[in-house]
């Protein structure tokens, strides 16, 4: 945590200086801006870097309407349900988005007239902006960030010259780019909980620095959240709203809306119904994902059961499939063309009693249909186990999912995933939750309790409208 702050301190110096520059340089950006055309990068050309132009004249008194800021990909898909709905809601309204992390590919499937994404948009080597790894925000700066964000800010700080109001989803960095615009604003926080200091054993550095501040958010983020500008506060669980308002913060938890983007049932699951089934979650960042990947099946080829085994591995929109059928044959898997287990699979795959499905974009579907998960992944594995289905992590180099990152998701779950150090544990525990119900059902009724129910991007959609557009 201290780390995270020095770095962020010095951070904070290097972008005022720099700030100052590109201000002076101000028309010449804005010319540039405007010349540029609107274009999203494809995921994987991590080195390449557009601008994605707002729809807007910013020379016009006309009014931006609303924009989010969101810094991953756990917050882009909420705030990809709550624009739709909003956009539903206020037919009259204009909506951007600008995402700090990745390109923002999930709102390339929002089709209206009336939303646009702007900004400057790289994928970056560490996934998002590292506080994981020094090495992860070294190569993240080398990358370009620093200057990206600097650019970004200065678009957020011409919002408040014409009557723009923001809705900043994430932690620190969409807080400060809300706070400093001087707009109206709302914030969800979404990474951030107490459960992942207040239980557990609790006797880390940073358990003890949480417990001093009676909150994960730290006392930066909590003076930004007292701005009379902050027009709604909205928290992931009831716990971490609690302690904000001990300290007069006023925060709301409207329930989890991570649970609105999947579903609780799939009729399909009754052609599946006789096999044992887990699902493999190796994350949506490349290569690392590959890693994962390769760590899992190896782990896979030594599990011995007494009944057919089928394996979902649902894959993101970015995932090359010839690489990821590498691996697959690595293994031994066959593909199969007269298998189909018709829950809209795009191949099949088979050795000795295992039995491999692969779909892009198929998790929404699928994750119910699991016993178990395996999973090295962050946003997918609170959603299964929000749905009842415990899971097994094996963290490996990162930079995204690694040993502390695992390590605080387990916690934040009250152990619905549990951390394997070894491919040994890792099996072992995986042959007790395929074959004791009793044991599935124990660890994953604390993940459903601790996700929550659906339904909260419709409660928080309300809200924006009542506190932050009315």
């Amino acid at each position: 945590m201290y780390n995270r702050f020095s770095r962020l301190t010095v951070l904070e110096r290097i972008s005022v200086k720099l700030v100052s520059k590109l201000k002076k340089a101000a028309p010449r950006f804005e010319l540039g801006i405007k010349d540029l055309q609107s274009s999203a990068l494809p995921l994987g050309h991590a080195a390449e870097k557009d601008l994605i132009k707002s729809f807007y004249d910013l020379n016009s008194k006309k009014s931006h309407s609303l924009l989010f800021i969101c810094n991953g990909h756990g917050e882009d898909v909420i705030a990809s349900e709550i624009i739709k709905r909003l956009l539903k809601k206020i037919k009259n309204k204009k909506i951007e988005v600008l995402p700090l992390v990745g390109n923002g590919d999930i709102f390339n499937s929002i089709k209206s007239k009336n939303f646009c994404k702007i900004g400057y948009l790289k994928e970056l080597p560490s996934g998002g902006f590292s506080n994981q790894s020094l090495k992860g925000f070294i190569l993240d700066l080398f990358a370009g960030f620093l200057i990206d964000n600097l650019r970004n800010f200065l678009l957020v700080k011409k919002k408040s010259k014409y009557n723009c109001k923001i809705v900043a989803v994430g932690d620190f960095l969409p807080l400060i780019y809300a706070w400093s615009s001087e707009c109206e604003f709302s914030f969800i926080g979404t990474p951030k909980s107490d459960h992942t200091w207040s239980s557990g054993p609790g006797w880390d550095l940073s358990d003890f620095y949480h417990k001093l501040k009676g909150s994960e958010w730290d006392p930066w983020e909590m003076f930004l959240m007292k701005s009379p500008r902050c027009k709604n506060l909205i928290m992931r669980d009831k716990i971490t709203a609690n302690n904000l308002n001990r300290k007069n913060i006023d925060a709301k938890y409207l329930g989890n809306p991570m649970m609105d983007f999947v579903n609780e049932t799939n009729e399909k699951i009754s052609n599946i119904v006789s096999l044992k089934r887990i699902i493999l979650l190796v994350g949506s960042r490349y290569p690392e994902a590959l890693k994962n990947l390769d760590n899992f099946l190896h782990c896979l080829q030594d599990l011995d059961l007494s009944r057919d085994l089928l394996i979902l591995l649902p894959l993101s929109i970015n995932a090359n499939v010839i690489q990821i059928q590498s691996y697959l044959k690595k293994y031994g898997f066959i593909k199969q063309s007269k298998v189909n287990f018709l829950i809209d699979e795009d191949s099949v795959w088979k050795k000795k009693d295992q039995y491999l499905v692969i779909g892009k974009g198929k998790f929404v579907s699928w994750a119910n249909m699991a016993e178990v998960g395996l999973s090295n992944a962050g946003t997918a594995t609170e959603q299964i186990a929000g749905l009842g289905i415990p899971s097994l992590s094996l963290p490996g180099p990162g930079p995204q999912f690694t040993k502390s990152f695992a390590k605080r998701q387990s916690r934040l779950l009250g152990g619905s995933v549990l951390v394997c150090k070894n491919k040994k544990i890792l099996l072992k525990r995986l042959s007790l939750l395929l074959k004791g119900k009793i044991d599935r059902s124990k660890q994953a009724k604390i993940g459903k309790k601790r996700m929550g129910k659906s339904g909260a991007s419709k409660k928080i959609v309300d809200a924006l409208n009542l506190h932050l557009l009315s």
